[in-house]
């Protein structure tokens, strides 16, 4: 080895030692008759001190000579230092460097090496290999290696067994965009790159696999935001001879662990599970933070009108009129309150605009709706929503299904402003029988909520046939503090219930032996009863790291365009390779 000791190893019990540490210059300090430089590796910094008349001339003249990012060999004792650093671990003590070599120079850096760094989002991804420098984000990295390692220590625990799946699959229409990579032996004909390893486990499940996992990676071909990737990790797990608790235990168990093993955090035994039509009702997400309050209170709805015929049209034509008492916010200012109303009205929200209604110290009430209602009015509106003097309700109105997603934008805003989504305070709970199917008004059929091979409830089969869209799916998702990490099924394991399935989404019999044959083939073969789940690995880990994105716990993560813009990916590809895989591009 060229080193004796890693940059963030050494303490006072090596006072004395010749060490010797390779890195890279963070930081120099040069004050004429002495330079203090950082030494910084993967484990830490050590101070290096350099002084004239103790140190050799051509080794202080190497010193000078050096710059930021410099890749450095540094010889000598361990000692005390005078002016302790108690920020480092290695703060204690500095190396009194008698032979430095200069391993390799240095361009100076695009930006700051420092974990307040000076550079941007596009300048850190072109130069990702630097920003993979800062200590911040190789934490990061360390905390998914932890997950990872724990994950396997315990689906290894119980007798689960981890097997590969192809990368190269048949492409299938049922969910996002896929992946396509041609075939050279087998022109015009493409692969895809797999969104899941659904079917392969579903197999290894009737090969007698009976507990299997993968940390794999998956393809989806669709548009990114803060936690998407074009490409991401999945732990990808299925069991047979279960049923739904059975997976809803093992896996509660294995979250618990990961909590208790990499953050030190004790989850609760038995997590709540909601149906998903309670957490549409009361919160308008079928992924609902609970951290906090401000659920859902309907004034206009299946159970209440208290809205109508007062000639305030908004309300009078609306499906539903719901709103959520934010705790305190009385006071707001009518310029706080419109900044609110432009907030929900912008494009990703898309309301119309928002009513309000001041619940004062002295339990009066003042609306912007007020001419439309009378103070007895407002105040059973203050009742149905149990909201106390202080608080502010904010209301929406207008179809259903539109109108709670869009309170449920506003309810997270609220939350967050209000300093209530602490993201070291976690949260988990249960989401289940999700709806089996939802209508595609645009393609005229239904679609699979989850994915086709989803099991309905075995109380709901005489819906099948009578009304499809009333049948709830054997289906759960973990959601923690408002994200979904992960979700399954219990699938289909019978010829009949899956070719009917298949029959609903609209195949033809042919279209289904066409595209999944091999699946329906192998279930006349004494196929298991079995259930799955899959977690979002980039998403766990960036939940557990107290992030927002998934792409800090990425090593090589695409933009928001799913370019690689450090190897510049995707790029064009020469004329004679198009012509070996017999591809004409249009643009």
């Amino acid at each position: 080895m060229l080193r004796t000791h890693t940059c963030g190893e050494s303490r006072l019990t090596h006072v004395g030692q010749e060490v010797t540490l390779c890195g890279w210059v963070q930081r120099i300090r040069d004050k004429g008759g002495m330079i203090w430089i950082d030494l910084r590796d993967r484990y830490g910094i050590t101070q290096l001190i350099f002084e004239e008349g103790s140190t050799a001339a051509a080794v202080l003249e190497t010193a000078r000579s050096l710059g930021r990012e410099y890749v450095i060999s540094a010889t000598g004792a361990v000692v005390e230092r005078i002016a302790k650093n108690p920020n480092l671990p290695t703060g204690d003590v500095e190396i009194k460097v008698d032979r430095l070599e200069i391993l390799n120079p240095a361009k100076l850096p695009p930006f700051l090496i420092e974990d307040e760094t000076d550079g941007g989002d596009d300048v850190r991804m072109k130069f990702r290999y630097l920003d993979l420098r800062r200590s911040i984000v190789r934490k990061n990295l360390e905390l998914r290696h932890q997950v990872t390692r724990r994950t396997r220590e315990y689906l290894d625990s119980l007798s689960f067994i981890e097997v590969e799946t192809p990368v190269l699959i048949k492409s299938t229409p049922e969910g996002a965009r896929d992946f396509v990579v041609p075939s050279r032996m087998n022109p015009g004909e493409f692969y895809a790159l797999p969104q899941s390893p659904q079917t392969f486990k579903q197999l290894l499940m009737v090969s007698g696999f009976d507990r299997y996992y993968q940390i794999v990676k998956c393809f989806r071909d669709e548009d990114l935001r803060a936690d998407r990737q074009p490409e991401f990790t999945q732990i990808d797990c299925e069991m047979s001879f279960v049923r739904q608790e059975d997976i809803l235990e093992t896996f509660e168990g294995l979250v618990r662990y990961l909590f208790k093993t990499v953050k030190g955090i004790e989850l609760p035994e038995n997590l709540t599970r909601m149906p998903y039509s309670e957490a549409m009702r009361r919160f308008g997400s079928d992924k609902p933070d609970i951290r906090f309050g401000m659920e859902f209170t309907e004034l206009k709805g299946a159970d209440a009108d208290l809205t109508s015929g007062k000639d305030f049209v908004v309300f009078d034509s609306a499906e539903l009129v719901v709103g959520i008492a934010a705790p305190g916010c009385a006071e707001y200012t009518r310029k706080q309150i419109d900044e609110l109303t432009e907030w929900v009205k912008r494009p990703q929200i898309g309301a119309k605009g928002l009513v309000y209604a001041r619940v004062n110290a002295d339990g009066s009430v003042k609306s912007s709706v007020d001419k439309f209602y009378s103070e007895e009015e407002l105040k059973g509106w203050v009742k149905q929503f149990n909201a106390q003097p202080g608080d502010l309700l904010l209301i929406l109105a207008g179809p259903a299904d539109k109108t709670r997603k869009q309170l449920n934008e506003l309810r997270l805003e609220m939350g967050n402003r209000l300093g209530l989504r602490n993201p070291e305070t976690f949260s988990a709970h249960w989401v289940v029988d999700f709806p089996l199917l939802e209508w595609s008004e645009e393609e005229n059929r239904f679609f699979a909520m989850h994915h086709p091979f989803t099991s309905p409830k075995p109380e709901d089969f005489d819906l099948i046939a009578t009304d499809p869209g009333a049948v709830r799916a054997n289906a759960y998702d973990l959601v923690i503090n408002g994200v979904e990490v992960g979700g399954g099924s219990v699938r289909i394991f019978r010829k009949d219930l899956q070719s009917k399935m298949f029959d609903l989404l609209g195949f033809t019999p042919e279209e289904a032996q066409h595209q999944f044959g091999f699946l329906l083939n192998a279930f006349e073969y004494g196929a298991p009863p079995h259930a799955g789940i899959a977690f979002g690995l980039d998403r766990l880990c960036s939940l557990l790291g107290g992030a927002d994105t998934i792409r800090d716990f990425i090593a090589f993560p695409k933009n928001n365009a799913g370019r690689d813009v450090m190897i510049d990916s995707p790029s064009t590809i020469s004329q004679k390779q198009l012509d070996e895989l017999a591809i004409k591009t249009v643009v």
